[in-house]
């Protein structure tokens, strides 16, 4: 993976290929999808890495003292090599991100696999494709909030402790000295507790920022303007707090504090300035003087951030993690709007470039975002509404065998005998060599003996138990009403046997996680669903002709679906589902195949009663799919209609009749003589090819439920109005 790193000794700033870290317990591993460069703390970093040993050690005479100490104790040759070694060694920059969970370790349930979430820390939240960040220092991003404003959440919450630091009331007058990143947070988070605020910075620019962010008034400390405002505010007896978010050498915000603060008032350090207290100043007022210990109670402790060892909220009730989680909730509730101080957003690839311009003033920015492009869509997706799309779980011992002998013929029971299963399947079976029609099982007697009597099979009955428990039965057929699908599929299953069903496989994500469960408990994973029309010669052609794609694609789908005669059971939307549940798995399952992947997110909108559906697949690769299931086109209008554009190509499918596509040279199919073939016989051939051999299955199981989850998140869609993420699960 890739991380910026920087050597304090030469000052070389680098993005360097590491390893990645591991997942321990008590943590999860994150994917960065933004990070943010504090334009305050890390270039104050960068610019004392810059300078030369005798600046460095003017610089930190804290460290030089542990130098001095160093010394006495060890000795100068000692000292030198372990200064010198410290020195020429990369070290990390950031502490500020969003991300979404890759991997969780031992003790965290939380938070799951692909979950969005905010992580703090200069050892664990940094300018990194990946960090492992221990349970303290993360915290879930609220549904909705945006990744790349959720990066502000360790930020946020050093302005928020600084906060927590000057205990504000309702009607207090404040004074913010220092208008950058950590001073503009901290005048929302002022004004949105009620509090007047006066902004102090020599900078214009971020004057008129403040001032637009809930600043009641904003000027240069060194003019009147600051003095004026506070007196007219305060009746002339000064602010009730000041906050100190300034930075460098200059001792001025100290003693502006100390003119503009009411007798006892609080002065909270915030930021990293100078602190020549003036005595008799600070004296008279009896100032009461704090500092704010970054993010909050919990930071620099061991146990807590490293161990997840939380403090009784009776006791400490604004810990670090419950400052970030706060932060976030104000974000998410709009009490507080970051958009306004990002400057820039970066590549994380340019991040040397970016420091550097950021170092030389050519970019002047209050807040500058990394980006970690392949990751920003998954991260924004983990913060929209998700449907989980379970993982399929086998057992260790290897690949399910049935209980058969190979090439034999394959001996088949229908659990159902309606209109598609006599209209579309056994036809295509009672002729088939090397399949024996065994039993027919229906819920009313007289439909098996129909059944029975027209396509051959040796029994009829009423009772499903008996032939899942008849071991000389292959593979069973479910075509029943859709609600019984995922149950039937279950007991099928559980029972050993090889099971195609018709679509759709499940109604509800239960039902659907019941079915995987069964597969996992069994370690019978033998499912074929019927998506047929990724079978169909016509489409199978074309895509063979289309060839293999380079870049992203878009795929337009219209189904004229038509309307339902009254009565018709697929109107019982309470046991049967919606209709694009029980149809409009076909049409994602046949996107999907074109474009050769699994959808990351579902979008969908709908005319009023649901009937006419817009859904919007997107893909790994940037591809989409947009599916128009109509019911209120005309009969005469052909039903399904399907255009796929990428590279330069286009491949269309004029209802199954014909196909063309259109390259350097257009191919053009043959008119279909006779009645569409959308697939089903070659869906069955190659299903009772994998019953007869033991081979694979035709459609791997993962897809399946990728399918059926995705078609699941359609509803989630319309209900919520937003992008649905589908997010994997482990």
């Amino acid at each position: 993976m890739k991380q910026v790193v920087q050597n304090y000794k030469s000052g070389e700033l680098a993005v360097l290929d590491v390893p990645v870290p591991g997942c321990k317990p008590g943590g999860v591993l994150v994917r960065s999808a933004y990070s943010l460069i504090s334009t305050g703390t890390e270039l104050m970093k960068v610019s004392e890495a810059g300078m030369s040993m005798l600046g460095k050690a003017r610089s930190r005479p804290d460290q030089v003292a542990k130098v001095m100490q160093s010394v006495a104790t060890n000795g100068v040759p000692a000292t030198y090599r372990k200064v010198m070694g410290k020195l020429d060694s990369y070290t990390p920059l950031g502490y500020s991100l969003c991300g979404v969970v890759e991997q969780v370790g031992a003790g965290i349930d939380d938070v799951k696999v692909g979950d969005l979430v905010a992580c703090a820390g200069n050892e664990h939240a940094l300018h990194a494709e990946l960090n492992w960040v221990p349970k303290n220092l993360y915290a879930p991003v609220p549904d909705g909030l945006a990744p790349r404003h959720a990066a502000f959440g360790t930020v946020g919450s050093i302005a928020l402790q600084g906060v927590r630091q000057g205990e504000p009331q309702l009607g207090d007058v404040a004074l913010v000295i220092g208008l950058g990143l950590i001073g503009q947070l901290v005048v929302q988070l002022l004004a949105a507790s009620g509090v007047r605020v006066v902004g102090a910075d020599p900078d214009p620019v971020r004057c008129e920022l403040a001032a637009r962010l809930g600043a009641v008034a904003c000027g240069d400390p060194a003019s009147a303007a600051v003095e004026t405002a506070v007196a007219e505010l305060t009746g002339g007896h000064g602010v009730d707090h000041v906050y100190l978010a300034a930075g460098g050498g200059s001792n001025e915000p100290v003693e502006l504090a100390a003119r503009l603060c009411r007798d006892r008032g609080r002065v909270v350090d915030i930021g990293k300035c100078r602190l020549d207290l003036p005595w008799n100043a600070y004296y008279e007022k009896e100032l009461d003087v704090r500092f704010s210990r970054s993010y909050g109670p919990g930071r620099y402790d061991p146990e807590y951030e490293l161990e997840g060892r939380d403090y009784p909220i009776g006791y400490v009730r604004w810990t670090e993690r419950r400052n970030l989680a706060c932060f976030l909730d104000l974000l998410a509730r709009g009490s507080v709007d970051v958009e306004p101080l990002v400057s820039h957003v970066a590549d994380f690839d340019d991040a040397v470039e970016t420091y550097q311009s950021l170092k030389d003033g050519d970019l002047k920015a209050v807040a500058v975002l990394f980006r970690y492009p392949e990751h920003v869509e998954q991260a924004e997706e983990a913060g929209a509404p998700a449907v989980a799309v379970p993982t399929v779980k086998r057992h260790s011992s290897g690949a399910f065998t049935p209980a058969r002998s190979a090439n034999t013929s394959a001996r088949l029971a229908f659990v159902g005998a309606g209109n598609y299963a006599t209209s579309m399947l056994l036809p295509h079976l009672e002729q088939r060599d090397g399949v024996v029609l065994s039993t027919v099982v229906t819920t009313t007697a007289l439909s098996a003996a129909n059944a029975k009597r027209k396509f051959g099979f040796a029994e009829a009955t009423t009772d499903l138990d008996a032939v899942l428990g008849d071991k000389s039965i292959d593979a069973v057929f479910i075509v029943t009403r859709h609600g019984s699908h995922a149950e039937l599929t279950r007991k099928a299953l559980l029972a050993g046997k090889t099971v195609f069903v018709e679509k759709p496989l499940a109604l509800t994500e239960d039902e659907l996680a019941g079915v995987l469960a069964a597969v996992e408990e069994s370690g019978n994973d033998r499912l074929q669903v019927g998506f047929n029309r990724r079978f169909a010669p016509l489409l199978q052609e074309a895509r063979k002709r289309f060839g293999a794609r380079t870049g992203p694609a878009n795929l337009r789908y219209l189904v004229n679906a038509g309307r339902l005669a009254h009565g018709s059971w697929y109107l019982r939307q309470g046991t049967e589902g919606s209709r694009f549940a029980g149809e409009g798995g076909h049409f994602i399952d046949t996107a999907s195949w074109l474009l050769g992947d699994d959808p990351v997110s579902v979008y969908a909108v709908a005319t009023s009663g649901n009937e006419d559906l817009q859904v919007v697949l997107r893909y790994p690769d940037g591809s989409t799919a947009t599916i128009s299931y109509v019911t209120t086109g005309p009969a005469g209008f052909p039903k399904e209609t399907l255009d796929l554009v990428a590279d330069g190509r286009a491949l269309r499918l004029d209802d199954f009749v014909r196909a063309t596509v259109y390259d350097r040279k257009r191919w053009v199919s043959s008119r279909l003589p006779r009645a569409r073939d959308k697939g089903q016989n070659a869906e069955l051939a190659a299903f009772i090819k994998a019953v007869r051999t033991g081979g694979p299955m035709p459609v791997p199981l993962e897809s399946l439920v990728a399918t059926t989850a995705a078609t699941l998140a359609v509803q989630t869609a319309l209900a919520g109005g937003a992008p649905v993420a589908l997010a994997r699960t482990r």
